[in-house]
């Protein structure tokens, strides 16, 4: 691992004492596993936030007094912003240091934590809410990337890679759990406030024990990080847009999600385009070459379109048709949470054992199989047959996929390309929650209106159990697209 050469230096001593320094900041495993826990914490994080706020709406609307439509955004505004500037955070990191950038995005977000929770009206948590989202964004891609500089490629890194996507996989899960928590037992303040001290912990070690990559100074790819970032932007506003409310007011037919996705698909053709022509581009192109990348990337995006939209609509469910408490609804996340740490954990020694294909194909069948018993649920099911076995296959085979992907997406990467594969990665998740959470909500809401003349509680659940139905196939995508691309490697000195 090498630290940041000073400028000026010509005979590298600043350099070598870089690299020095660098060496023994990561060398010795108690160092490192402190590092994990530290790039663990941060992402774990950044990742809940996105979902640790919806069990506590209600809580929110009525202590802010917002309306319905304002409502939305304080969710939306976080996807929006973090998902827009991924690419851009990474690319940061790779021109002004990933720990640097990853310590001033941990700074942000914290300060935004605590002004989310200390917002006296609508527009100030939604602005805060976008403020932590930019941090998230800066500081998420370097996660990965010092992860992976850290630790090298074989079993050590595929074990602390298992650590991470077990906490990165749960985020959702641990997200919803905590907020229900927070909500029935405090203030739904303390659901941004409980962010504080833990950021303010985890920016203080991250400089101790995180060493800092070389940088690749140069200029930035401005025609890229506009267009890149603008069309990231319209496309999670789009499909955010597009996952309606009960009320069905906006569907895919609406103006403003047609005009969005269309602006979107506009400006990524020209970033694409831009990326080409590039001397140093924003997002190499090569990082796409062979098919077991672009299959890897397919997986991941369609796993995570499957994930976000289970999360959101099995609450749905829970407390819209069973008529769980927010409480109740968090206590049902908390064994499935914690099966899908535990299966994530135990897929790391699998990996070393029987291959990176294997051990993904496996968890997906799986959860395949559990996602399609969960869209057998209705209004009447109980609890043990309809919903703890189907969900507890489901966050297994989850947990269990999501390790061998994140190894695949590192796989052969160099240091050079570190910070833009991690950023990459989150960008396909993170898309890919977008898309998954739109699709899988305007098929619900669609089924829901065309069943209208139904009891509520029964449209809403016909209307959830075909969302589930979809989100099946989107983890068969993801299993056909590991089939297709994925090797079947082993790590190096297994």
């Amino acid at each position: 691992m090498t630290g940041t050469a000073a400028a000026g230096s010509p005979d590298g001593t600043a350099a070598s004492r870089a690299d020095s320094t660098a060496g023994r900041r990561s060398g010795g495993s108690r160092t490192r596993t402190t590092a994990l826990a530290v790039i663990c914490a941060a992402q774990t994080m950044f990742l809940l936030d996105t979902m640790i706020v919806t069990v506590a709406l209600p809580h929110i609307q009525t202590g802010l007094g917002f309306s319905g439509p304002e409502l939305s955004w304080v969710i939306t505004a976080y996807a929006l912003v973090f998902g827009g500037l991924l690419l851009l955070g990474s690319r940061c990191g790779d021109v002004f240091g990933r720990r640097r950038v990853f310590v001033f995005g941990l700074v942000l977000f914290t300060v935004a934590s605590l002004t989310a929770g200390l917002a006296q009206a609508p527009w100030q948590l939604i602005a805060s809410r976008a403020a932590q989202a930019a941090g998230a964004a800066a500081a998420s891609p370097a996660t990965l990337s010092l992860l992976a500089t850290t630790f090298p490629e074989g079993p050590a890194r595929n074990r602390a890679i298992s650590i991470y996507t077990a906490l990165g996989t749960a985020g959702g899960g641990i997200g919803l759990l905590a907020g229900g928590l927070i909500a029935s037992l405090t203030s739904w303040r303390w659901i941004m406030l409980v962010n504080v001290p833990f950021g303010i912990l985890v920016a203080a070690a991250a400089p101790r024990v995180l060493s800092e990559a070389r940088r690749q100074p140069g200029r930035f790819d401005v025609p890229g990080a506009l267009t890149g970032t603008a069309g990231m932007t319209m496309l999670v506003f789009g499909l955010t847009r597009a996952a309606t409310d009960p009320a069905g007011t906006v569907h895919w037919t609406d103006p403003v999600v047609l005009a969005s996705v269309a602006a979107a698909v506009l400006l990524l053709g020209l970033f694409v385009l831009v990326e080409w022509r590039s001397g140093r581009p924003l997002l190499p192109l090569r990082l796409f070459a062979g098919r077991a990348r672009a299959g890897n990337y397919l997986a991941i995006v369609s796993y995570s379109m499957a994930m976000t939209g289970i999360a959101f609509f099995l609450t749905l469910f829970l407390q819209r048709i069973w008529h769980y408490s927010p409480l109740r609804t968090a206590l049902v996340f908390l064994p499935m949470t914690a099966l899908l740490v535990a299966c994530s954990r135990a897929s790391g020694p699998l990996l070393r054992r029987v291959g990176t294909r294997t051990v993904a194909l496996a968890g997906l069948a799986v959860a395949a199989v559990g996602v399609g018993w969960l869209s057998l649920m209705g209004v009447s099911g109980g609890y043990l047959s309809d919903l703890l076995v189907p969900s507890s296959l489901t966050y297994a085979g989850l947990g269990v996929a999501a390790p061998p992907m994140t190894v695949e997406a590192l796989a052969s990467i160099g240091e050079r390309d570190a910070g833009i594969a991690s950023g990459v990665f989150n960008c396909a998740r993170q898309l890919g929650g977008a898309v998954g959470l739109a699709l899988l909500g305007s098929i619900t809401w669609t089924t829901v209106a065309a069943h209208r003349r139904l009891p509520a509680s029964h449209a809403l659940a016909i209307g959830i159990d075909r969302g589930f139905l979809v989100a099946a196939g989107l983890v068969v995508l993801a299993l056909a697209a590991t089939v297709a691309g994925m090797p079947g490697r082993r790590p190096p000195g297994s």
